[in-house]
Parts: C-alpha cells; structure tokens; sequence
C-alpha cells in the first residue's frame, strides 16, 4: 500500500526495513494490537490470538519469518522491550507499553536487524514502534468504539502546546477498552494512561520524558487441543466458570456426557478447569536525548526504568482444605528492570561511525501460591480477578536476576551517493542467576527443583550489508549477520526455559547438553518505489545452531517438560509484494510468503530417540498471502483485506497439523471535516472475520507435543462489528 513504505537506512546497518504508517493503522478498529496490525499488511508476518482487538497475552501468538516474539528484538523510542513471549521474564509487550493511538509509525526488520538494537534475544529481525511527539499548538482528540460483545472503548489525549519559548511541551493521553468475551464468562478490561515531555534544546535536538502506565484485567480463553475442536466446535466450551457445581463434579471425576466423549485423560482435565484469568499492572519510564553535541558528532541515550506486576490463575486439581476437590492457584509474577543504552555518531569523509553500549539489570520473582475453595454449597466460590488473601501453601517460588552487557560498532561508508556498505559488530555477554527458592515438597513430587546460572556470551557478532539505489526508484540490498540469544528463563513448568524442567537433576543434566542459540542470516532483497507500482522481492536463508526446545507432555495443570538442544534447523524462504495504485485513491496489494523450516537433527524424549530430520518447524505456515484493496473519495474510504494462513504442524514429528484458513476484514470511514469547536470529526465502521472463519489462532502456550495432538490451541474470534467516532480540537 502507498502508505506502507519500505527503505533501507543508510547509516544503520539495518536489513530492508519496512514502515507501517499511522494511516494504515487507523483502517483498523482503534485499539487494535500492532501485531495484528502488522500481520494483515507486512509479508513474512504470522499472528493469531482469541479476541479481535489481539490483546490477550496468553493467546498471541507472532512469528516473524520463522521465528517468534520471544526471538526477535523490539524498541519503544528506542528503550529496549524484551521479550514479547506470554508472561515475559525481562520485557513488555508492546500492548501494555504504549496506547495504541499514540504509536507514529512501526519498523519491522525482517533482516538480522541492526547490531545497535538493544536486546539479548534478536535471533531474526527487529521491531521498532515510534510514537509521536506532543503538538506544537493546544488541542487533544477523542474516540469512542462501540461493538460485538459490548465492547466499550474510550480514547483521550490532551496536548499542552509549546508552554514557554524554548519549546517545553507535553501530551497527556488515557484509554479504556472493555468488552465481554465472545464464549464463556467474563470479559476484558484494560486501563491505559502515558504521558510524554519534551524539552527542544535549541536547534541540537531535545529531550524527552516519559511515564506509561496500564493494568490489564482479562478472564481468559479455554485452550483446546485438536480433538476439542472436532467434539466441541469453536463455541462449544469454556472454562466452566460460573457453573461451580458442575466443575466440582468433573474435579471429582463425574463428567457431562460431553467431556466424557474426549475419550482421554488430558483433554478431560483440560475441560473441567474452574476458571482462568490474569491480571497485569505496568509501569515504564524513561529520559531519552538525541543532541548533536558537535558539527559532525551526535549522541542518543535512553536511561530507562520498568516495573510490573501479574496475578496468573488457574483451577489445579490439588485438594482444598475445606475439602473441596481443587484449588485456585495463583502465581504472583514481579519483574523490575532498569538500564541504559548510549551510542555516538560521528561522520568523517564519508564514513559514518557508530558506537554504544546497553546494559540492563532484571530482577524477576515467581511466587506460586495455593487458595482454598469452598466445600459445595459451603460459601462463595473465589473470584478469579480476587482479591487474593490468605493463601494456604505455597506450591512452589522462583527467583532470577540477570545482568546484560552489550558494545557495538559499525562504519557505514559512502561508495557513491547513491552505494552504501555497512561493516560492524556487537558484543553481547548475559548471566542469569536463579531458580527455586522454595519447594513444597508435598506438592510439586520433587526433593529439589531446578536452581543455578548460566552464561551466554559472544565477543564478535559481525554485521555487513549494502544497500545500491542503482536507477531512480531501484534499490538492491544485501544482509549478512550472525546473531546469538540469549538463554531463557520462565519458572518451574512453565515450559520456557531450562528452569522449567521438572527437577534440579534434570536441569544440570540441561546445562551440559544446551549452548546459546545462534543464527547465520543471509538476505537479499529488491524493491521498487514508484508513483503508480510499488514491489519488493526477498530471498532469504538463515542457518539455525542450537536450537532449543521445549516439548510438553501431561495437562496444562501438570505438565511434564523437556527443554532440548534439536540440533540445527535451515530456513530458507522468499517474500514478494507488489502494489497497484492504477487511479486516484485506488491501492491494491498482494503479498505471498513461502518459508521451508526443516529442523536438522533429532531429540532423545522420554528413553526414545526421534529423528526429527527434514520435519517443517512446529507453529508457522509455509505458506501465507495476504491482499487489500482500498479506495479513497474525497473524504471517504473503504477496505477489503484479507490474509491466508496456511497449514502449521502441531507436534514436532510433524504428525497433526492445524488446518490452513482464510481471515478477512472490512472497514469504511468517512470525515466530516470540521464541525464547530471540532476537527477532523469522522465516523468509522469495521467488521472482523467477515466470512465467520472457524480457525486457530494463537498456538504453543505449553509447548508443542513430540507427537500427536496437545490442548495449546486457542480458537479465533467469530464475526465481529465495531463503530467509532472520533473528533480532534
């Protein structure tokens, strides 16, 4: 689309980097999660989740060319994100760090991304969100988006103007989304508020600071397995909340004739789970500076400070005091990171030299603890949002610092005005202290859970790339990187990580046999930019070392993992896209992706050997195609977009897979222009899963299965209607 724009940086060695602009974001229902903003109009891109607006942490699910949210990189202005995976350990999703409705533009590398990206993850590219700075002149806007399932969602934003002669301002904004769950009990509600300052320091550059806070209180999705999905329909179960007599019977093992047609165990306990919820508190601060400290010199520094909270629950089968069959277990998750990045850019006879370093510190602390029930027809069933008070054990608790050092330093030198060629490396060293720090023996079977550190680290990550504009609107781009992550860590069970792993012999076991994950990216890429075509081709091969698994057996409630080095894994895969712009306000976009994942060796599970050799990679279509069509008269616009995901294995011998769908989604708006005190008035309207798809959407929660089927599935939103009205003054 025309909006979408692709360029290559000239002096960041970065891959071809695609933009998606505030425009095309505001064709979606306000609100809408960024990742599948990007996954409806970026090639490459996979995102599934349960709820329409993708804002249920459990459920997301992206990939990027192969690889997940928790392997790739990700900045807000510049302040390193962390991992993006559910229950991040050292990071923030983008959905609790920002209100969407500030985000500028986004910036997907679907390279190796750039080695001054601050982040001990980056296996295959990066993702970059800018928001927008304050206005210059006093105003604000508003929206509110009515919709399917109740939804209820307010958007407010003040800005203050410029407030003195050097140019201070500020923008106050806050958001509130509500709305019910499509099946089952409960709803979604979450609160957002940021704030962001800016100082200009003459004509240097300026100053900012910011402070975003949110908390997210959403009843979640029951996961299926593949065999829930064929007895049950998409709408056909939930968690069985707020029926607590039936749930104390299927606790007890007297099943509904429909949970006894599972005919097996995991999905039986799956499908008699009480409730599940969580909440999420979130606060993110930051002093940035971009100054140009000489004629030839600048700097850039982000001084950065993150502190969250969550309250995970859960229905396990342990027995309550009180008698009652289960338990509400919650896990209290705490994580608090501060850190710094600093970088300098100095430019001489053509060469343009870039220098920094990032450090960071992140505590994170995971107490499980165990509520009681009350007896049938004792008292009141717990609440699942809580309050939480007085709990009778504690299953287990977890407790994990990590330090992350990293340099870079790369030289971007001009060939010819319009030949760049990028040479650099990043330095990247993270150590991870921790594990359990407590153990109810009783409980969690085991006489001592995993606990120790370890060490990744690398003195020499080189970075090269050229990018050649070699005829007006034509560009070729090359990008070769190697990249390492760093190692994982999610509490006990909790399938990430070798921490998760049931016991502390299993775990030392792990440390002998597990190195860092690293990856060898080579790409090649052509596009051209023109007033009536746009199109751009990449081709793309990336070698995988060391890939590390974890593969999950048992029930949700009581799983039993294996984290496991598969060997190395090949990725190769071409992108192309092409857009049409043959009149004014039309714009017709194509897209089709094709990957092959092979894993490239095989995996001792259980006292068996399975040779895993020439098995596609477990979560991610070969295949994707995605399509838009919209048209722009005067004030008014609509559009079509649709996007094919094709078939992903379930299990790692590659012996279920979820079958392939197809997604689609209209919009139209129109703008009345200014109406008295307001501005920009405009009305919007947009339908979610048009054709009502039956599909998966978000997949790999637990895990994935070595073989068969698994309940890590979440099932797609059906058909969804939205309006919103906005005004700007």
């Amino acid at each position: 689309m025309e909006s979408i724009a692709v360029s290559g940086n000239r002096h960041v060695s970065h891959g071809p980097e695609q933009f998606v602009s505030r425009e095309v974001m505001d064709r979606f229902v306000p609100g809408t999660s960024p990742l599948q903003i990007l996954a409806a109009t970026t090639p490459g891109v996979s995102f599934g989740s349960d709820d329409p607006f993708g804002l249920d942490g459990v459920a997301n699910t992206l990939y990027l060319r192969g690889f997940t949210q928790s392997q790739i990189g990700a900045t807000l202005d510049g302040i390193p994100l962390g991992d993006q995976g559910f229950m991040q350990y050292n990071g923030l999703d983008i959905n609790e760090a920002v209100i969407q409705d500030n985000i500028s533009s986004i910036g997907v590398s679907q390279g190796a991304g750039a080695v001054d990206v601050p982040s001990a993850q980056n296996l295959g590219g990066v993702i970059r969100y800018f928001t927008s700075d304050p206005a210059d002149k006093a105003g604000g806007n508003l929206s509110q988006t009515f919709g399917s399932n109740a939804t209820f969602r307010t958007f407010g934003s003040v800005d203050s103007g410029a407030l003195n002669a050097t140019g201070t301002k500020f923008r106050a904004s806050f958001a509130r989304t509500d709305n019910d769950k499509w099946k089952g009990y409960g709803d979604q509600l979450e609160y957002q508020a940021n704030f962001k300052l800016v100082q200009p320091i003459q004509d240097r550059g300026k100053i900012s600071a910011i402070f975003d806070w949110s908390e997210f209180n959403q009843y979640n999705y029951m996961n299926y397995s593949l065999n829930m999905l064929k007895k049950f329909g998409a709408t056909g179960s939930d968690f069985l909340t707020p029926n607590y007599a039936e749930a104390y019977a299927a606790a007890q093992g007297n099943y509904t004739s429909n949970i006894a047609s599972l005919g097996n165990a995991t999905d039986e306990s799956n499908a008699t789970q009480y409730d599940g919820a969580q909440i999420q508190r979130n606060y993110l601060s930051a002093i940035t500076s971009q100054l140009t400290l000489a004629p030839h010199l600048e700097e850039n520094t982000v001084l950065y400070a993150h502190v969250s909270s969550g309250d995970y629950e859960a229905s396990p089968t342990f027995p309550s005091p009180t008698g009652a069959p289960f338990s509400q277990l919650v896990s209290h998750q705490g994580i608090r990171r501060i850190g710094f990045t600093q970088s300098f850019r100095y430019t001489i006879a053509g060469n343009h030299i870039d220098t920094g370093v990032w450090y960071e510190n992140n505590s994170y602390s995971f107490p499980a603890e165990l509520y009681s029930q009350p007896a049938l027809g004792q008292g009141t069933p717990r609440n699942a949002m809580g309050p939480f008070r007085n709990p009778y054990a504690t299953w287990f608790s977890d407790s994990f610092n990590t330090n992350t050092f990293q340099f870079h330093l790369q030289d971007t030198y001009d060939i010819l005005p319009n030949l760049q060629i990028s040479a650099g490396f990043r330095s990247l060293i993270t150590t991870t202290h921790g594990g359990a720090s407590y153990n109810n023996q009783s409980l969690t079977g085991q006489a001592e859970l995993p606990r120790g550190s370890l060490t990744a680290a690398s003195a020499f990550l080189p970075h090269v790339s050229l990018d050649y504009h070699f005829l007006s609107h034509h560009e070729f781009y090359i990008d070769i990187a190697e990249n390492m992550r760093a190692y994982t860590y999610n509490p006990f069970l909790m399938s990430d990580g070798a921490w998760s792993v049931e016991n502390q012999s299993e775990f030392q076991s792990v440390k002998t046999k597990i190195r860092p994950e690293r990856t060898w990216t080579f790409l090649g890429g052509y596009r051209y930019n023109g007033a009536k075509i746009s199109a751009q081709a990449d081709a793309y091969h990336v070698e995988y070392y060391n890939r590390l698994e974890n593969i999950t057996a048992g029930t949700p409630t009581d799983p039993i993992n294996s984290f496991v080095n598969t060997g190395k894994e090949a990725i190769t895969g071409v992108d192309a896209s092409l857009t049409l712009r043959p009149v004014k306000g039309l714009e017709f976009f194509n897209s089709l992706s094709y990957a092959k994942e092979q894993y490239g060796g095989g995996v001792d599970y259980e006292g068996t050997y399975y040779n895993l050799k020439g098995k596609k990679q477990v979560g991610y279509p070969s295949w994707m195609y995605k399509t838009s069509l919209s048209y722009a008269y005067r004030r008014a616009r609509v559009t079509f977009n649709a996007t094919y995901t094709g078939s992903r294995p379930l299990s790692y011998v590659n012996d279920t897979h979820v079958a392939p769908y197809w997604l689609a989604g209209l919009s139209a708006s129109y703008n009345f222009g200014s109406i008295g005190f307001m501005k920009n008035f405009g009305i919007n309207f947009n339908i979610y899963n048009l054709f009502n798809t039956t599909y998966v959407g978000g997949m790999g929660l637990f895990g994935y299965p070595i073989s068969g089927d698994s309940p890590t599935l979440f099932i797609g939103a059906p058909r969804q209607f939205f309006g919103s009205v906005h005004a700007s003054f």
